[in-house]
């Protein structure tokens, strides 16, 4: 056994009192955090890092949200085609290999309030009934007006349209809602719900205060049917603010449309019988007949409603 008397006690620094591991531990974490020197750097990069990949899931869901409103479109689309008794009922039904090839699909674009309009292209150049089931099945040629639905959606408005529709079956409805400065969605939206319901080899948009010669304008677009890919119109020239992006949508519709065609894989063919323009030789001289006046604007491809303007049956304008 040892025994001693030589004891002594550990000095304790002044202002320092002597700590636990666990305390120790828990002094050192709370020191970090008000390190005002710690690098605050890498937790800026993580926020930014989490704020873009948020960004990121958004743009995939409004995409995504974007493709099933197509997708609905063309669905709504194909439903009404079928209440209203039109051919192409059956081939909704087979793939895309199966449906039938039609020439040409015209798509009159028209509004809530232009019922007048509407009528007046029923009763000049728009066949009706059974001619326009005739039309489809020997000359493979569509016409449907084309609309969205109110900002209310089943109110006074859609229920309105349905109501002209059933009576008439040449009403296709798009899952848009309808508004002047929401006229490029709404072509965009109408091309793909045409392009999902039949299969042509021209898609055409047109106005609803526009009066088509169809035969004409079947001639017209025979000449380009061994081109692949087209597009025809008055092509008017203009300055225009460019985007990158491809699918950027303009104030003006046409406008819209033929941007979106710069960047594809398409001939663009200016083909001035589709401008709405006057002839030279009808503002030669002081003094033009009413007869002429009214051939300009036939020629515009303008007419007013027929209670205004009787045409001759046989006019072939």
């Amino acid at each position: 056994m040892l025994f001693t008397n030589r004891m002594w006690m550990v000095p304790e620094s002044k202002g320092m009192t002597r700590t636990t591991a666990v305390e120790a531990d828990r002094l050192k974490l709370v020191s970090e955090g008000c390190d005002p020197n710690i690098d605050v750097t890498r937790k800026s990069k993580d926020i930014f890092g989490e704020v873009s990949r948020t960004h990121h899931a958004i743009q995939t869901l409004d995409k995504t949200i974007s493709n099933l409103e197509m997708e609905l479109a063309a669905a709504r689309a194909a439903q009404e085609s079928i209440l209203s008794g039109s051919p192409l009922s059956e081939d909704m039904n087979t793939g895309s290999s199966g449906k039938r090839k039609y020439f040409m699909v015209i798509g009159v674009n028209t509004a809530f309030s232009s019922r007048k309009r509407r009528d007046s292209v029923r009763a000049t150049w728009m066949p009706q009934g059974e001619k326009r089931k005739k039309l489809e099945e020997e000359k493979g040629i569509i016409v449907r007006f084309v609309i969205g639905h109110g900002a209310t959606v089943g109110g006074i408005l859609d229920r309105a349209i349905e109501a002209e529709d059933k009576m008439h079956g040449d009403i296709l409805r798009l899952d848009h809602v309808e508004g002047y400065l929401e006229l490029s969605a709404k072509t965009k939206t109408y091309f793909a719900a045409a392009v999902a319901l039949w299969d042509a080899e021209f898609y055409i948009k047109v106005d609803d205060d526009v009066h088509v010669n169809i035969a004409t304008l079947g001639e017209t677009l025979a000449r380009y049917r061994r081109k692949p890919r087209v597009y025809i119109g008055c092509m008017k020239s203009g300055p225009v603010l460019a985007q990158k992006h491809v699918l950027h949508k303009y104030a003006n519709e046409d406008v819209s449309l033929g941007s979106w065609f710069i960047g594809l894989d398409v001939q663009h063919i200016d083909d001035r019988r589709l401008c709405c323009g006057t002839p030279p030789g009808l503002l030669r001289g002081l003094k033009r007949s009413i007869s002429d006046a009214v051939k300009v604007r036939m020629l515009c491809g303008l007419l007013p409603f027929e209670n205004r303007l009787a045409i001759p049956p046989n006019s072939g304008r």
